[in-house]
Parts: C-alpha cells; sequence; structure tokens
C-alpha cells in the first residue's frame, strides 16, 4: 500500500464508500462525489484493467472502451507491479455472480 496516500481523509473517503449498500446508492454518491469525466475515466480503468486481466490485447480494448494506449499502459502497470487489488476485487465479483 502506498503510505503517500494513506490519510484520515482518505480513509475517510474509503470508510464513506463501505458504507454504501446497493448500486444505487454508490450512482447517487459517486454523481455527488465526482464529474461525469472522472467518474467515466474509473469505470473505463476498471474495465480496462479487467480485459488485461483475461488477457485481451491492447488493440481490442482501444476498439472496445476508448482508451488510450497510455491508460491501458498504466493500469497494465498495476496489475503486474501494484497490490494485486484488481484480482482481489475481480475474484470475489466472479465469486458473487456464481452465486446469483
Amino acid at each position: 500500500m502506498n503510505s503517500k496516500i494513506k490519510t484520515k481523509e482518505v480513509d475517510f473517503l474509503f470508510n464513506a464508500i463501505l458504507n454504501l449498500q446497493t448500486v444505487d446508492e454508490c450512482y447517487m454518491f459517486f454523481e455527488d462525489l465526482c464529474t461525469v469525466t472522472e467518474l467515466k475515466a474509473l469505470s473505463q480503468r476498471i474495465v480496462v484493467a479487467k480485459m488485461l486481466s483475461e488477457g485481451r490485447v491492447y488493440s481490442d480494448i482501444v476498439k472496445s472502451t476508448g482508451a488510450s494506449t497510455a491508460t491501458i499502459s498504466r493500469v497494465n502497470r498495476s496489475l503486474e507491479y501494484g497490490c494485486d487489488s484488481y484480482s482481489l476485487v475481480f475474484g470475489r465479483m466472479d465469486e458473487e455472480s456464481k452465486k446469483l
């Protein structure tokens, strides 16, 4: 974990997010918190991460998401050298979808 981002304010933000209970609550909260551009950028990055984790190639990801190769490369670096949070979340999401 990057100690540069660990602050009381970031903890407060994350605790607020952890208190959201439904997708609709997330929509309302993030609409209040983020600009449309910020929210689209965040959602694009997680979709890119999912596609990279599935072995998709850059050209397919660009075509499918509209993400720049720079964005894809940044996300790929996080997948390769980051905290493995994408794997954690995608694994949990896969388990949840199997229950449905």
